[in-house]
């Protein structure tokens, strides 16, 4: 492995290229009115520039998955940030909304890169407690996306138009490409030889006992967490009355929440055994959402009590999952992590549909009453799985 550089300065670098997914992904959710507007469309086809964005992150982490492990690290990573910026340039000089919807399937396709070699980067580089403290820093920087974006976004766009959000893209983009080509080495292990992917490899990996805990629990999360940034916004108007600027101040406290959460996250983990920590993570996400179902009606300053606690233990949840399975599959981690992370992407494109069918159907006490019982049934399965009869050890591919 040829590597003569800062672990904890490519530990940033690369985090922040991960960072643009999500950080793309909303930043102009706040002038989507603007947007149709400008390109003479209608509300329906701008928010698919939204969709279309998520749908290829999502398909792209089981393609970028295996062509890191095959390819390489480094490779990957440049020529994903540099799509991302042709594209976002692209979008900066759209004009239709035809284009728009093109170069925002471009960009995803581009930026899709850093969240799957961004963790196998970190677990290249990192290794026992120190890689768990890695990846709380690496998940507390990437939680940050969702929480800048839509304020960034709403600045740029109040000062100037919507365009110039994707120019700043593109500038930021332009550094970030520019710090990974300079500093950014191979970090594939020397003792790990490429070889061809195969369709089985995802098999195994949803076989093996951490991989299928790991990766399906990254799905319940990214549903239940679009749950609140869907939904949230209405209970807020219908009870409460706020505006929209007072709207977007109450998601900060929960956003904060999962910042701090993964932070803590990874500290943590060198003093719990990460299958232990995975279970009782576990429970206390089905504790918090089962405190804002009881809390969110009684008063404003309970329901804000009732996000932070979510958020937190979110975040608090997330840096365990990327190193339990990271640390299983040393040979394909970047596989694995395609797997994960396309899973919650999954998640969180079917949480709009599926929630809203449920919603009409019994409200909001049906609505977070299943996600409740789903929650819990995972919890139990997962003691089961992890702190019943001692399980072979994770650190084999085959499960």
């Amino acid at each position: 492995m040829n590597i003569i550089m800062n672990r904890k300065f490519i530990l940033y670098i690369v985090a922040f290229a991960a960072f643009l997914g999500p950080f793309t992904q909303t930043i102009y959710t706040p002038i989507l009115p603007e947007v149709a507007s400008q390109l003479h469309s209608t509300s329906f086809i701008v928010n698919l520039t939204i969709s279309v964005f998520t749908l290829f992150l999502a398909i792209m982490q089981v393609i970028y998955g295996p062509l890191t492990d095959v390819k390489g690290r480094r490779k990957v990573m440049l020529f994903g940030i540099t799509l991302y910026v042709i594209a976002s340039v692209g979008c900066f000089f759209s004009e239709t909304i035809t284009l728009l919807l093109v170069f925002r399937a471009l960009q995803a396709i581009g930026i899709a890169a850093g969240s799957v070699v961004a963790v196998t980067v970190i677990s290249d580089l990192f290794e026992g407690k120190q890689r768990g403290q890695a990846m709380g820093t690496f998940q507390m920087l990437v939680s940050l996306g969702p929480v800048l974006g839509p304020v960034i976004g709403g600045f740029l766009s109040g000062l100037f138009n919507f365009h110039s959000v994707f120019l700043a893209l593109a500038a930021t983009g332009m550094l970030v490409l520019v710090f990974n080509y300079l500093y950014l080495k191979e970090t594939k292990p020397d003792s790990v030889e490429a070889g061809r992917f195969h369709m089985r490899d995802f098999a195994m990996i949803l076989q093996n006992r951490i991989g299928s805990s790991i990766i399906y629990l990254g799905f319940i999360q990214y549903y239940v967490f679009y749950y609140f940034l869907v939904f949230l916004p209405n209970i807020l108007t219908d009870r409460y009355g706020l505006s929209a600027e007072q709207k977007g101040l109450v998601f900060l406290p929960m956003s904060l929440g999962i910042v701090v959460g993964s932070y803590l996250g990874g500290k943590i983990q060198s003093r719990l055994e990460g299958e232990k920590l995975l279970v009782l993570t576990t429970y206390l996400n089905a504790i918090s959402v089962l405190f804002f179902l009881i809390c969110y009606s009684i008063s404003l300053p309970w329901l804000l009590a009732a996000i932070i606690f979510f958020g937190l233990f979110l975040g608090f949840s997330l840096p365990v999952q990327t190193t339990l399975l990271t640390g299983a599959f040393s040979k394909n981690r970047a596989t694995a992590v395609g797997a994960y992370n396309f899973f919650r992407y999954m998640g969180m494109a079917f949480s709009p549909i599926l929630g809203s069918l449920i919603y009409h159907l019994g409200g909001y006490v049906l609505l977070f009453g299943l996600i409740i019982i789903v929650y819990l049934a995972y919890a139990l399965l997962l003691s089961r799985r992890h702190l019943g009869a001692h399980a072979k050890s994770p650190s084999l591919e085959k499960g």
